[in-house]
């Protein structure tokens, strides 16, 4: 049984490439300075121990985490509908003249003795 056709809803079309690069942007300046606060926690926070460890891993691979997380669009699971499907198909074959049909031909003949404009004659 087929079911039928939705019309396409404004909130089913993907973000704006501007708004995208944008919150994208944003996520790995957070995630930056996330790093930052873990680089200077692992050098300020006395007695070294297991926390100093834990923050100089973070801040180390937090820059390759930022950086795969960034290049990532948010849209790659949309389900963004193609417009063009929702239109109705229109694909009917032309109707054929009927036989009674009139055609109509104009010609124009010369003269023998008439010039054309222009000519020599």
């Amino acid at each position: 049984m087929k079911r039928p056709h939705q019309p396409q809803s404004a909130t089913s079309l993907p973000r704006a490439p501007r708004d995208d690069a944008s919150a994208r942007s944003r996520r790995y300046l957070i995630m930056m300075a996330i790093r930052m606060v873990c680089f200077l926690l692992m050098v300020l926070i006395t007695p070294y121990g297991w926390q100093t460890w834990l923050f100089g891993i973070a801040a180390i691979l937090l820059p390759y985490i930022a950086v795969v997380n960034a290049n990532n669009s948010e849209d790659l699971g949309s389900s963004a509908q193609n417009p063009e499907r929702a239109l109705p198909s229109t694909a009917t074959a032309p109707k054929p003249a009927p036989a009674d049909s009139t055609v109509i031909r104009i010609e124009e003949n010369k003269s023998p003795g008439r010039s054309e404009p222009g000519g020599d004659g």
